[in-house]
């Protein structure tokens, strides 16, 4: 027993980078992930001319094809033509790619939540398709969109596992790595384990409390 913990002790210090690093790339993915979905979303709700059949097209490819096949064509076919990504780059648009798919469907079914009558009257005052946007659809619409996007922030964190295949050293690839150094699955796994618990379990928690502070808001008004 004292073995095992001396050993998750001295690998400490690798977890933590991977940690930390696990933070920032689902972070950055996530952030992107919203604005991407979100321009999506507006653009199809709107139908605004090619832009929408556009943001169709990217959807279908999207949530019909795997991360792991995104990131093998960034990482190993785009640069045959010519065009080279660092790893961590190549993990950051593919978690975009793949993530602002599933944000665009998640809040396109809060924005069309929002009642025709609404959309109407904003009509009937004369305000233009950028002021319905800013000003009726898109608080109503984003609220409503809450579940799904925080199901969604969950499932992009757990995506991020999948960039060990491009030797990415986030918390997966260093349980790998350690694993294959010293043969000592039960420990280095134990950790991995741990460390997205640290970061699931919180953020979980957090996430349904603002879903049903939105919710009850939503009917309070």
């Amino acid at each position: 027993m004292s073995s095992s913990w001396n050993i998750i002790q001295q690998s400490l210090p690798m977890f933590e980078k991977g940690f930390v690093l696990t933070l920032w790339l689902s972070f950055v993915g996530i952030i992107g992930s919203i604005i991407v979905g979100l321009i999506c979303s507006l653009v199809q709700y709107f139908k605004v001319p090619v832009l929408h059949q556009i943001a169709s097209i990217y959807i279908e490819i999207s949530r019909n094809t795997p991360l792991l096949i995104q990131l093998f064509f960034l990482y190993y076919a785009f640069p045959v033509i010519g065009i080279k990504f660092g790893a961590q780059l190549c993990g950051i648009i593919g978690l975009i790619f793949l993530g602002g798919s599933y944000m665009a469907e998640g809040f396109t079914g809060g924005f069309n939540g929002v009642t025709k009558s609404q959309v109407e009257s904003g009509k009937a005052i004369g305000l233009s398709r950028w002021q319905l946007a800013k000003y009726v659809v898109f608080p109503q619409g984003f609220s409503l969109s809450v579940p799904a996007m925080a199901a969604n922030v969950i499932f992009l964190i757990k995506e991020t596992s999948i960039f060990t295949v491009i030797a990415i050293p986030e918390l997966t690839n260093t349980a790998l790595d350690l694993i294959g150094m010293y043969y000592r699955s039960n420990e280095y796994l134990f950790v991995l384990v741990v460390g997205y618990a640290i970061i699931l379990i919180p953020l979980s928690i957090i996430l349904t409390l603002l879903e049903k502070r939105v919710r009850y808001g939503s009917f309070g008004n």
